[in-house]
């Protein structure tokens, strides 16, 4: 991530998407590592610091303390932090989805405040508000393709993070998927969760416009590995409840280098072109 942000970022920009995404990655780390009852307690120590440092203004964590500096000067609100720390609260104890609402509010809580951590600490062409408007849609198509790539590790440690009534409307039980059989319900349901995703990465393509130019290779090449991302699940099919989908390094390569271009006028597609599917500025993003 580091030599990423530091080939795609101003480098005046660099300390704070650092700060940013090293509090998330710290704050992760507390949740997902040790047994659950260990978890909890390092989360409640580390959820009083974070809050007192909000509070405050200042903290002697050096973590928080570059956080607390980053948000200041880029004018981003603490109750973005506040809300990421509320929702992860929950998520220690994951209860999984009833429903698309279910998970919509998943996002609103602990997805889209996270994303805004670091993100949201990029200058923008629009107000505030319209800013974070498109983060979330951003946030929902990363969480969505984030559940589809980390699907087989999830169900093994007994996290179920597909809607029930997703697996109800496609006839798939849970044990289905803990089996990691290919069935046509399964193949269904992961095509339709896979579409919904796609609409969702497509449809953040908006921000890519609202941040200046110096800004937008980062921004496409985040986006792009989503997309790159999707299309391994797409090919991997079933085995999704399997296996871990892995990011293929030579493709990553391009990618990263392609969102240091400056973007082409839109060439014509022919019948059959994969990049068809998807607006003539995302060229940059896929395959």
């Amino acid at each position: 991530m580091w030599s990423v942000v530091r080939l795609l970022t101003p480098s005046n920009f660099q300390p704070h998407a650092m700060a940013g995404a090293t509090l998330l990655a710290f704050t992760d780390d507390i949740c997902d590592l040790g047994a659950p009852q260990a978890r909890q307690k390092r989360f409640d120590v580390w959820a009083g610091h974070v809050h007192k440092a909000l509070d405050s203004g200042t903290s002697h964590h050096p973590l928080l303390r570059a956080y607390l500096h980053s948000a200041k000067v880029c004018g981003l609100l603490h109750c973005w932090a506040d809300t990421y720390m509320a929702g992860t609260r929950i998520d220690l104890r994951f209860p999984g989805f009833a429903d698309e609402a279910d998970y919509q509010r998943y996002v609103d809580t602990l997805t889209w405040p996270g994303l805004m951590l670091s993100t949201g600490l990029t200058p923008h062409l629009v107000s505030d508000d319209d800013f974070a408007a498109s983060c979330r849609l951003v946030a929902d198509g990363l969480q969505r393709v984030d559940f589809l790539t980390d699907l087989a590790e999830d169900l093994r440690g007994g996290r179920l993070t597909l809607p029930l009534a997703e697996l109800d409307r496609h006839g798939v039980t849970r044990t289905v998927l803990e089996e990691g059989r290919d069935t046509p319900g399964v193949r269904a349901l992961l095509a339709a969760t896979s579409s919904a995703a796609r609409q969702s990465l497509l449809a953040a393509q908006r921000v890519i416009d609202e941040v200046p130019a110096e800004y937008r290779p980062v921004v496409r090449c985040l986006l792009g590995l989503y997309h790159h991302r999707l299309d391994r699940v797409t090919t991997l099919g079933a085995a999704v409840l399997r296996r871990p989908v892995l990011d293929n390094p030579v493709k990553c390569l391009r990618m990263l280098a392609r969102s240091r271009r400056p973007l082409l006028p839109a060439r014509a597609a022919s019948p059959g072109d994969a990049e068809a599917a998807t607006p003539a500025r995302t060229d940059t993003l896929t395959h």
